[in-house]
């Protein structure tokens, strides 16, 4: 257990930020699952509208170091030649 008065607030601000980060990320997961569940129905309109929502939670972990900046790029990639390979 922490001690002093700072390290305690440190403690404070880190369980804030996990919980934080845990939102981010499990929102971010969700709309990669729906763009993933769209491609697998074959229901491109709906990818796409879900390409966008995923895009911009995906970028948002980026740029708040939830992740990596080229493991953001990545996922970005595949799930844009996912919804391409509809057709």
């Amino acid at each position: 257990m922490p001690n002093t008065a700072s390290t305690k607030k440190r403690v404070r601000q880190t369980e804030t930020r996990t919980e934080r980060n845990k939102f981010r990320r499990s929102t971010m997961r969700g709309w990669i699952r729906k763009v993933r569940e769209s491609v697998e129905a074959g229901d491109k309109a709906a990818a796409e509208a879900a390409l966008v929502k995923a895009y911009k939670h995906i970028d948002k972990c980026a740029m708040k170091h939830i992740m990596h900046e080229n493991k953001a790029a990545n996922m970005k990639r595949k799930l844009t030649a996912q919804v391409n390979a509809i057709g």
